[in-house]
Parts: C-alpha cells; sequence; structure tokens
C-alpha cells in the first residue's frame, strides 16, 4: 500500500480505476536530507487524520520504473540529478491495510467504493535518496497537506510499514557506505577529510577513528586530492578533496 503523489493536481478527479498507471505496482521513497550535521526524512502530513507517510508515486504504463521514481523525486523536492538508489520489495500481503487510505481519501472529500484502486493490494518498491534538505523545495502531492522534513530522531508514528521502510533504506545505505561515494552532492565540490567524516558519522550516528577514516576512504580510489584548503597557516591547512566523475 502507498499514497497518491502524483495522478492528479485535483484530489476529486482521481481516476478510482488508476487508468494509465500499473496496476498493484507502486514506488515509496525514503529522502534523507543531510546538512551540518544533521540527518531528517521527508515526510508527507495528511490533516484530519493524524496520518504521516513516505512521500511515494506510481507507474505510468509507458514508464521505466527508475524514470517514475526520479519524477517522484523531482515533484517533492524540486531537485534533478540526485543521488537514487533501489533499496528493497516490500510485498508481504500482511502489508495490505485500506483504512489509511479510506481516511485520506474522505479527507478530502472523496467517498471511495469498494473498487477504488488505491484501496487495493500493492507492491512497492522502496527507493532512497540523499539531498541538501537546504537546496530541496517540499512540496506536497495531491492527497497531502504537508510535506516537511522531520529529524529522524524524533519521528511522528508513520503509517502502514514506512517505519519498517526508513529503517531498511538506513541499514542499506550504512552498508554501502564503504563501496560508494554516497556524499558527491551532499558536500561541496572541494571538501575536506573532516567534513566527509561528519557526514559518514551523522549517517551512521557513531564516532570513527580519524586516520582509520582516512585510510579506508583513500584505499577505495572514489577520491582526488585537489589543493590544500586556505587558512592563513598553510602548514597546517588541510587537504581538500573531490569525488572522481568516473565513480559517481
Amino acid at each position: 500500500m502507498t499514497v497518491l503523489s502524483d495522478i492528479t493536481n485535483s484530489p476529486g478527479s482521481v481516476d478510482p480505476s488508476g487508468a494509465g498507471y500499473l496496476p498493484g505496482l507502486a514506488i515509496d521513497l525514503v529522502i534523507l536530507g543531510f546538512h551540518h550535521s544533521q540527518l531528517k526524512v521527508l515526510l508527507l502530513e495528511y490533516e484530519n487524520t493524524g496520518l504521516f507517510a513516505l512521500p511515494a508515486g506510481f507507474i505510468q504504463k509507458k514508464e521505466d520504473l527508475n524514470a517514475a521514481a526520479h519524477r517522484a523525486l523531482t515533484e517533492r523536492t524540486g531537485l534533478q540529478g540526485i543521488f537514487l538508489e533501489q533499496f528493497y520489495v516490500f510485498g508481504d500481503r500482511s502489508r495490505h491495510d485500506p483504512s489509511p487510505l479510506k481516511a485520506i481519501l474522505k479527507g478530502k472529500g472523496i467517498s471511495p467504493s469498494k473498487r477504488h484502486w488505491l484501496l487495493g493490494r500493492f507492491v512497492s518498491v522502496g527507493f532512497y535518496a540523499l539531498v541538501d534538505f537546504t537546496k530541496a523545495v517540499p512540496n506536497p502531492d495531491a492527497l497531502s497537506d504537508r510535506c516537511e522534513w522531520h529529524d529522524l530522531a524524533n519521528l511522528p508514528p508513520l503509517m502502514l510499514d514506512h517505519e519498517t521502510m526508513v529503517q531498511k533504506a538506513l541499514d542499506t545505505l550504512r552498508a554501502a557506505m564503504d563501496r560508494k561515494p554516497i556524499g558527491f552532492n551532499l558536500l561541496p565540490e572541494t571538501f575536506t577529510m573532516g567534513e566527509l567524516q561528519t557526514l559518514h558519522e551523522t549517517i551512521l550516528n557513531q564516532k570513527l577513528n580519524r586516520s582509520s577514516f582516512q585510510r579506508r576512504m583513500l584505499s577505495l580510489n572514489i577520491l582526488e586530492r585537489v589543493d590544500k584548503k586556505w587558512t592563513g597557516r598553510a602548514h597546517k591547512a588541510p587537504y581538500l578533496y573531490r569525488f572522481l566523475q568516473d565513480k559517481k
């Protein structure tokens, strides 16, 4: 089950048959925002229901899955060219519960029939994205009232299995951090090793040994040393790095 993100700009005109979209298949987005040692996640809120959920989307019949995920990401954040990766497929029969969607639709003045396609069972493909939350312009979808950043350590209760999705995305991201240049759209074009370490520590929620971290990052061959950062004291200035283009 997922929530509406891109069917229409007018909730009253939602096609109850889901015409033009792949039936029973949805996308859920765990959009993580980082800035200055803060880690947040983007959530939709539905007035008069007390419900919070991850941004989501559906796949048009003539659209590739990844293209649909990027489209949904851009619609919710206003950003393009953002790191986005599939991390899991959520398909357990137990996750099907039409009651939250009924409440959301009724909150927008829609009285759904039992055959309304949003009330059916959905298999959801999970994607996670990493953005600088100061550069995003959150935008609610057709059925939500607010789209806002929430501190990862203090999230409101989420509908259905969305809390599981957030944790699964974090686990997948943390496991991949030693293999991928995850910070290329979260850090300036050139950055210090200390800034890169702060990003990793924020996502992992733990302190890392400075020397071990630097050795590990340099061994991955994803960084290029550029120059020293100007501080007015050349002998103490840290080196600047950037991600190698062909490793992104």
